[in-house]
């Protein structure tokens, strides 16, 4: 089922055309094609007045196979992410006559300013015959990183056939087509994107050397981390003073709340208070919570967050690209797991294929992130020696915990 959720316009707030600055090839106002969506949101957040009605749609059976798509009806455009990397490929202005783009000095869309053909080919330049579908009746004019779709009425698709076409392109009866969408994306690799089958050759552009984001972090269950971009190993037991040599600053820390979960230890009789001494360093840009001992100092447990739409904690970190070999593989060293023909869990796993990795492990305890209002419903946690794995209602994992046994 595509899912979608709104945030709704506060009574009184006006709706008005606005004005976005194009960049071809690199984005449109202040969204960047390659920009994580965690950054999209940001940049919502701080302009409210002007992004004020947001629809965010996603296919929440199966995440990976649809773009994530952030949309602003009353501005006619959307924000394509790629599900996997969820990092923007792709910008399309749906309805050009809610929205005025500036280029250069010059305005083109709006209710004022028609993106005629004619308006189109002054205002970009020439450029070579664009690619006419027969079957939508749509010919699509290129430019690097811009493409403008124009839709063609039936008595005038011969103009449009072998490539013949004029340009700029004008009917006999002097009119000039108007165009029905803008599509904004990534030319580093030559390819051609519009409507259709073109909409799926976009893709976010490459990430500059070194970035740490989406890098693999390889888990050797019950002993550590090793993240593959910065070579760091965060091993269990590794005190605050290690984890901000290896991994910086954390972008917040906070006091961890007691594990509810612990009333089944009928070996732990403590008296129950709201907050315990152990605390989190939160790392939100890595995915990752690592916990604290509140009496040792030493890490006890790591906290991977997959950042899937449906989970009450999504948008709240960056996805962990995490990679997690078989139990008999804990021992050798990482290049031994790494060469290992041994299937490998990651984000992308369902709970279906990690039984069939790890085995089956029994009943689940089922959580419900503290809060009857919550509105994704609860989640399923199952546990094995050394980690546990939470579970959405499609069978993707939320958020896996890492600990000694």
């Amino acid at each position: 089922m595509l899912q979608q959720r709104t945030r709704r316009r506060c009574e009184g707030t006006a709706m008005g055309a606005i004005i976005l600055d194009l960049r071809p090839g690199l984005g449109i106002g202040p969204f960047s094609l390659g920009m994580p969506i965690s950054e999209a949101f940001a940049q919502i957040e701080q302009q409210p007045n002007i992004y004020d009605v947001v629809h965010v749609k996603y296919y929440d059976e199966e995440p990976l196979k649809m773009d994530i798509v952030i949309s602003f009806p009353d501005h006619g455009f959307h924000l394509r992410f790629d599900p996997w990397s969820q990092r923007l490929r792709l910008i399309e202005i749906y309805d050009v006559k809610r929205l005025q783009m500036r280029y250069s000095t010059s305005l083109i869309g709006g209710p004022a300013t028609l993106a005629t053909f004619v308006a189109v080919y002054a205002l970009f330049g020439p450029t070579y015959p664009g690619v006419y579908d027969r079957e939508r009746g749509v010919y699509t004019l290129f430019y690097p990183g811009l493409s403008f779709a124009f839709p063609i009425p039936s008595q005038y698709t011969e103009c449009c056939h072998n490539g013949g076409v004029e340009l700029p392109l004008e009917f006999p009866d002097g009119t000039t087509p108007v165009t029905c969408r803008v599509s904004i994306y990534d030319s580093s690799s030559g390819k051609k994107v519009g409507v259709g089958s073109l909409m799926d050759k976009a893709s976010a552009p490459p990430l500059p050397p070194g970035s740490i984001y989406m890098e693999e972090v390889h888990v050797k269950l019950g002993e550590e981390l090793y993240f593959t971009v910065g070579t760091q190993h965060i091993p269990f037991g590794a005190s605050p003073q290690d984890v901000w040599t290896e991994l910086g600053r954390p972008c917040g820390i906070h006091q961890k709340q007691v594990d509810q979960m612990v009333i089944h230890s009928a070996s732990d009789l403590r008296p129950r208070t709201t907050l315990c001494g152990d605390y989190f360093y939160n790392y939100f840009t890595r995915g990752l919570d690592i916990l604290f001992d509140g009496q040792t100092h030493k890490i006890k447990k790591f906290v991977l967050h997959t950042n899937y739409p449906g989970h009450a904690d999504f948008n709240s970190y960056i996805k962990c690209n995490f990679v997690i070999y078989g139990s008999d593989s804990v021992g050798g060293s990482f290049q031994e797991v790494h060469n290992s023909k041994q299937r490998a869990i990651t984000p992308s796993t369902k709970w279906e294929q990690v039984k069939e990795i790890l085995g089956d492990c029994g009943r689940a305890a089922i959580q419900t992130q503290g809060s009857a209002s919550n509105p994704f419903g609860s989640t399923l946690v199952y546990g094995y020696q050394n980690i546990a794995f939470e579970v959405m209602k499609n069978g993707y994992i939320a958020t896996i915990t890492l600990f000694q046994s």
